[in-house]
């Protein structure tokens, strides 16, 4: 069997990856609020106008909440296939990813308040 070209195998890449960021919207609530927020916040920056600066760390700031919150998913739900039952320990990894995402959740919260306060006030 011959082996497929590089580009082939980056097309088939980026196929897999959509398919992986639509199953996560459709099926994951936290991903739902997520993406509710961040057009939100799209629809902010174009109204207050904000600055190519502001921009960037806006998109950088959307991005990982929601990259940390799809590595979330991904981690509770192998942990739930490796250990379908209650472990501690496998609570411990899932309490982990999920701080993780509290973490990057946070950062965003003083990002935005940096960027949009002075606008509001």
């Amino acid at each position: 069997m011959p082996k497929e070209s590089f580009l082939v195998n980056r097309i088939k890449s980026v196929g897999f990856a959509l398919r992986g960021a639509l199953l996560l919207v459709r099926t994951e609530a936290s991903i739902k609020i997520q993406v509710f927020i961040m057009i939100v916040m799209t629809a902010a920056g174009f109204y207050f106008n904000i600055s190519k600066t502001e921009w960037i760390m806006q998109i950088l700031t959307i991005s990982a909440i929601l990259a940390t919150e799809g590595m979330n998913t991904a981690v509770e739900k192998i942990a739930d296939y490796i250990q379908p039952e209650f472990d501690e320990k496998i609570g411990f990894i899932k309490d982990v990813a999920a701080g993780a995402v509290m973490m990057v959740s946070i950062g965003a919260v003083i990002i935005g308040a940096i960027i949009y306060l002075p606008k509001i006030f």
